[in-house]
């Protein structure tokens, strides 16, 4: 038998053989799945099965202890290949090292959380279906790296799938049957670049897109208006008919958690997005945000990354809850802008702010025109802003900062005690 596996001679057709003991004994194999395979993918497979079937090597229970035998570099070691298919695991198995195994096979059995904290970073493949699975951690997979192939159909019982942070390209095998699948983290998964049929994921509240390269664009949001328990969205928006989509339905605005603006042009429109508590916006070229009603009642963390025509953020003025600030390399002149700010009279700003940071905003001349309490400040960082000679606080608005000392400044102080207090904490080049 060893003979004819070595007689195979092309190496794709060897590794086939292997892949298909990961499968349990006497176990049907399906040639091809539903899912969106590429035609002429399908037919090189079939060619090889054709090529295994003929030389007998599939279909005898003793092929499969071999190949196991084989995977495992002829049995010296054995973590390389793990299979502990139909054994009637209730959790996963404990293993010596983590780090040794490729690929691994733990389906059609009972487990039904995976939390573990090992690093598998050379495994391949990971087979999960036909389990009970309702809790599939992302600690479980983060180090994952080189993980090619996760095969989750038939988890009819999972509902929570943290993939965030991975390196995965294309959702899992078998996604779109997860029924009752209700929590789904996709960020900061830089190589993924399309969720498909999401809409399918009929019991889906929340989605997680953020740090993806999945776009907001309108062929995305209309996906998401079927998802009809949708409770909470992260996500990346790059056009302008994205947003216009998204603002046309008051249901997923209500959902959205997250929002990052990316690439834009022209002046966007926030409209009523109660729940929204994290915007982000990045490399894009407008004036100003249009927001002129107290509908960002719930933002508390705002980044503006690499944009250039915004004067000023005095739109901030409508997030009362704010906490967390950060400009980075852009061109804004000013935080609030003294005469908008004068039809707005009894708004206070940045009472609830934690963090202020601006950086290399060359530009900058003012954040505010008066001291203002920030009884919550602890951390402020200014660096690479010449232009801004004063900030808005004296030597009772912030009763305490915790930040590493800086370089000394020139800034101007409201009086020598407003200076002793934060000259050690702001470092301006």
């Amino acid at each position: 038998m060893k003979f004819s596996y070595d007689n195979l001679g092309d190496e794709n057709i060897k590794s086939c053989f292997l892949y298909c003991a990961l499968f349990p004994e006497d176990d049907e194999i399906e040639k091809e799945r539903e899912y969106e395979d590429i035609r002429k993918a399908m037919n090189k497979g079939h060619d090889v099965l054709g090529t295994l079937i003929n030389a007998n090597l599939l279909k005898v229970d003793v092929v499969r202890e071999m190949a196991l035998w084989i995977a495992s570099s002829l049995g010296k070691q054995k973590e390389n290949f793990v299979v502990q298919a139909r054994v009637g695991l209730l959790k996963i198995p404990k293993l010596k090292d983590w780090g040794a195994v490729r690929r691994m096979s733990l389906m059609e059995n009972q487990i039904e959380e995976i939390e573990c904290d090992s690093k598998c970073s050379e495994l391949i493949t990971l087979f999960l279906q036909l389990n009970k699975l309702k809790n599939l951690s992302g600690e479980f997979i983060r180090h994952m790296q080189k993980l090619v192939v996760l095969d989750l159909y038939e988890l009819a019982s999972l509902k929570y799938l943290d993939v965030s942070l991975t390196g995965i390209g294309h959702l899992p095998v078998g996604l779109q049957k997860l029924k009752n699948l209700y929590y789904l983290n996709l960020n900061g998964t830089q190589k993924l670049h399309s969720v498909g049929k999401i809409s399918k994921l009929l019991s889906l509240k929340i989605l997680r897109l953020i740090g993806s390269n999945v776009d907001g664009d309108a062929s995305l949001i209309k996906e998401l208006q079927l998802l009809e328990h949708l409770q909470v969205l992260d996500i990346m928006i790059s056009t302008e008919s994205g947003l216009e989509q998204l603002l046309g339905d008051q249901r997923l605005m209500n959902s959205i958690n997250s929002l990052n603006i990316n690439g834009f042009q022209q002046k966007p429109v926030l409209g009523s997005m109660k729940n929204l508590r994290q915007l982000w916006v990045v490399d894009s070229h407008f004036l100003e945000i249009n927001q002129t009603s107290p509908l960002l009642s719930n933002l508390s963390k705002v980044r503006i990354l690499k944009c250039s025509g915004m004067k000023d953020l005095t739109w901030l003025l409508f997030s009362p809850n704010l906490v967390y600030l950060n400009v980075t390399f852009s061109e804004v002149e000013e935080i609030i802008n003294e005469e908008k700010a004068a039809n707005l009279t009894g708004i206070t700003p940045f009472e609830k702010l934690e963090e202020l940071i601006f950086s290399t905003v060359p530009t900058l001349k003012s954040i505010y025109w008066k001291p203002l309490p920030s009884p919550l400040l602890r951390r402020l960082i200014i660096a690479a802003c010449p232009n801004l000679k004063k900030l808005p606080f004296n030597a009772t608005s912030v009763p305490h900062i915790m930040q590493p000392p800086g370089q000394e400044t020139d800034l101007e102080w409201e009086d020598e005690d407003t200076k002793n207090r934060f000259s050690p904490f702001t470092h301006i080049r």
